[in-house]
This record gives C-alpha cells, sequence and structure tokens, in this order.
C-alpha cells in the first residue's frame, strides 16, 4: 500500500516563505501526476497546483507567480515552494497524487 506524507507546513509571517514536501513510500510517484489542494476553516478543500508525470503544471489564479510546483521523480517527492505568503493562504495543505491518494495534511498558518 502506497502512503504519502507530507511535511513542511508551519507558522509564517506574511511576506515570507516555506516548502512543502509530499513523499511517496514507493517508487510509483514518477507515473502519476501530483497536486497540492487546500482547505481553510469552513471552506471547500481548493486546488492550489498540479504537475503532470510530464512536468506541465497548473496554478490557481490566487496563488501565480508566488508558488511553485515541482517534482523529483527519482526522490519520489513532489514539493510546493510557497513565496510571499499572506493570510488567505492560511490552510492546511494536501497533496493527492493520481486520483485517489492523500496525504495527511500539513498545516500552514500565516499570521503577524
Amino acid at each position: 500500500q502506497v502512503q504519502l506524507v507530507e511535511s513542511g507546513g508551519g507558522l509564517v509571517q506574511p511576506g515570507e516563505s516555506l516548502r512543502l514536501s509530499c513523499k511517496a513510500s514507493r517508487s510509483i510517484f514518477s507515473i502519476y501526476a501530483m497536486a497540492w489542494y487546500r482547505q481553510a476553516p469552513g471552506k471547500q478543500r481548493e486546488l492550489v497546483a498540479s504537475i503532470t508525470s510530464g512536468g506541465s503544471t497548473n496554478y490557481a489564479d490566487s496563488v501565480k507567480g508566488r508558488f511553485t510546483i515541482s517534482r523529483d521523480n527519482a526522490k519520489n517527492t513532489g514539493y510546493l515552494q510557497m513565496n510571499s505568503l499572506k493570510p488567505e493562504d492560511t490552510a492546511v495543505y494536501y497533496c493527492l497524487l493520481g486520483v485517489g491518494l492523500w496525504g495527511q495534511g500539513t498545516q500552514v498558518t500565516v499570521s503577524s
């Protein structure tokens, strides 16, 4: 059974950066698309960014120019580099591999 483990969340001030990681427990990572979602309190889970197995990327309008999704298939790991963070980026961030494998989530809090 494949598991995804996220890390890298935390508490930062507005304007600062964080890098989230999502590591798969097996080497099937490279054949699937990967995405990052987030869910803020009282809101629906929303797509933040996605990357295909070939490296094509897509971003929500709210994070374009600030966030970068990437993947290192040799390490079975995906990343979300988040720069210029805003309070409205506060949420639990989840990675999704393929169409149904979710990580456990990592909390990102942006507050002064």
